[in-house]
Order: structure tokens, then sequence, then C-alpha cells
């Protein structure tokens, strides 16, 4: 019996069932992360939040569907498994650098609202000047 297109639909039953997990996952509890990078605006937080919950999606299962596809055939129960493997495997990788990813860039992010919110200026105002030619 031709395994192969059993191999096809565990995959794709588990890889996208664990991109719908992650992403939920990470949106549930990203959500307080990014209010804090964008200084507490919850309306502007939720947008972002769901943006990247979607862009998630998009790559992670354009990525499902275009590694579906195996080279060879699969005719015996030891090769489904190691075929299910390799490819649930590197899905899970791919999964983890999305998700690393995001957070590195909204720590960058993080961080850098912190400084501005740090910082003094540079000399203390010293007046007011008219504008010229008023």
């Amino acid at each position: 019996m031709d395994l192969t297109v059993v191999a096809y639909v565990i995959y794709l039953l588990v890889s996208i069932g664990l991109t719908v997990w992650v992403a939920r996952t990470l949106s549930r509890n990203g959500r307080i992360f990014i209010a804090d990078v964008l200084q507490g605006n919850e309306k502007l937080a939720d947008a972002v939040n769901q943006l990247l919950v979607v862009g998630f999606y998009l790559v992670n299962i354009g990525f499902v569907t275009l590694y579906l596809r195996s080279a060879e055939e699969i005719v015996a129960a030891r090769g489904l498994f190691e075929a299910l493997s390799v490819k649930i495997g590197v899905v899970l990788l791919v999964l983890g650098v999305m998700h690393l990813g995001n957070v590195w860039v909204l720590n960058k992010m993080r961080r850098r609202g912190i400084m501005e919110r740090q910082q003094t200026p540079p000399v203390a105002p010293q007046g007011w000047t008219a504008p010229v030619g008023a």
C-alpha cells in the first residue's frame, strides 16, 4: 500500500495544528508584551498583535504547503515515520525561528522605547525665542 498520501494527510494535520497552537499561544501571551512596547496603547497593541498573527499564519502555512511534496514514494511504516519526523521537525524549527525573530524585533522596539522615555534633554531649556520673521 502507498503510504505517501497517508503521510501527506498526517503531516498537514500535525503541521497546521502546531501552527495554530503556536499562533494562539503567541497572540495570547504576546499581547501584554506588545502593549508595553507601544507604551500602553491597547488599541494599537491589539491591531499589531492581529497583524502579527495573520503574517505568522501566512508564512508558516505557506511553508508547510510548499514543503509537502515528498521526493520518494513511502511504502512501509518505517518510511512513513522517517518522512514525517523530518518534515515535522523542519516545521518545528521554522516555527521556532519565526517566534525568536518576533521576540527579538519586539524586544529591540521595547528597549528603544525605554531608552527614549529615560532620556533627558542634553541642555535644559533657557527660554523662549520668537520665530524668525514674526
